[in-house]
């Protein structure tokens, strides 16, 4: 576990509070933080991973159906969405850090491509953790990915969602 403390710390907080402080952990889901406060939270949960293992287990625990709803949440990568400026702050962030506002005319076509045959198989978008990865990395991922099965593809989508959750949970702990 980090030395990092989550502020507020989750173990202190009513339900209001934590899933004011914590709802946007999961993009447009705070559904997954409302799940984790009725599971209780201990003190061990206010350090970012323990915090993220127990949301973690809201998600995959989580049917299929709720499953997808916070998969469709995510926006494209590269796409429209970025392009116009409507991210939520932690995907604009996420999505720069990994160079995706650097893409050439030609690399935004191939994303555009590749997001399209992906929620043209899956009837979800493509998600991956792009921190420390780049665009590069990420289209080779792409071009793998869409060879899965939709079970598989939707088991992917949700680990790197909680993969996702880890790391702004981290990013809040570090400050």
């Amino acid at each position: 576990m980090t030395d990092k403390t989550l502020t507020p710390r989750p173990s202190q907080l009513d339900k209001a509070a934590f899933v004011s402080g914590y709802g946007d952990i999961y993009e447009h889901s705070p559904w997954v933080a409302e799940l984790a406060w009725e599971r209780g939270l201990e003190a061990r949960h206010d350090h970012p991973e323990a915090l993220a293992g127990r949301m973690g287990e809201v998600l995959s625990s989580a049917s299929p159906e709720r499953q997808l709803e916070v998969i469709r949440a995510h926006p494209d990568l590269a796409g429209k969405a970025a392009l116009a400026g409507t991210l939520t702050d932690d995907s604009t962030r996420e999505q720069a850090g990994a160079g995706l506002d650097q893409c050439s005319p030609e690399e935004l076509a191939r994303f555009e491509r590749l997001n399209d045959a992906y929620k043209a198989k899956f009837g979800f978008p493509f998600v991956m953790a792009v921190k420390g990865s780049d665009r590069f990395a990420i289209l080779d991922a792409f071009e793998v990915r869409l060879k899965n099965d939709p079970a598989e593809e939707r088991r992917t989508a949700v680990e790197q969602i909680n993969r996702i959750a880890l790391l702004r949970l981290q990013a809040r702990a570090e400050g």
